[in-house]
């Protein structure tokens, strides 16, 4: 069994959404220090790195992440891979896909994947990202999970929309990942995010397994 590691890792210095905090993880007891133990401090947006976004997140009455139905962030999954000259992910280039009749997960790898080589470099806002038609598009299709591996779904400037589509629709986005390493083709995925009580989202570790 192979299991390929889809997730970002989260580290001081890199990418935040513009307007977020920067991630801070310090060792705070040392045991070179005298400590007994080594004893480290985290403080991130729940929108860092590879992450989970609960409806709550753009719907005022949407439910919060410790209520994602686990069913949809785990099982068969389709990455499809995009072209260096596909801009916007929208219905038109979703119609000329080769996404299976049956998916009901779809992880996009597109040039937003190269993004990630440093992982300290500054947010890049000409990522990759799904708009309004393409949302339509999947919820239409009956998909349940829609991953980008960037830190939006959608393109920058365009959140809205894109994400008022796909969480209304209760279709799960998983944000952030890192497909660099992935084949097109069809995997079982595991993506399980932080259970934090009221969050409109979480940091997650996703995986791929080789079928």
């Amino acid at each position: 069994m192979k299991v390929i590691d889809i997730s970002v890792t989260i580290m001081p210095g890199m990418p935040v959404w513009p307007g977020d905090d920067a991630v801070v993880l310090q060792r705070r007891a040392k045991i070179e220090e005298g400590a007994h133990a080594n004893v480290s401090f985290f403080s991130a947006s729940v929108h860092t790195g590879t992450h989970v976004d609960a409806p709550f997140h753009f719907l005022p009455d949407g439910y919060t992440v410790e209520s994602l139905p686990l069913q949809a962030l785990v099982g068969p999954v389709q990455v499809v891979q995009l072209t260096s000259n596909v801009e916007v992910i929208d219905a038109a280039v979703l119609g000329q896909l080769n996404i299976e009749p049956v998916v009901e997960r779809i992880l996009f790898k597109t040039p937003n994947s190269e993004l990630w080589k440093d992982p300290t470099a500054p947010f890049n806002t000409h990522f990759v990202g799904i708009d309004e038609s393409g949302a339509k598009f999947l919820v239409e299709h009956g998909v349940r999970l829609v991953g980008i591996d960037y830190l939006s779904i959608s393109p920058y400037k365009h959140s809205k929309p894109t994400h008022d589509v796909l969480l209304k629709a209760g279709v799960v986005i998983v944000e952030g990942l890192n497909l660099s390493e992935a084949s097109a083709g069809k995997y079982t995925l595991c993506c399980l995010p932080l259970k934090l009580k009221g969050s409109d989202g979480a940091p997650a570790r996703a995986v791929l397994i080789e079928n």
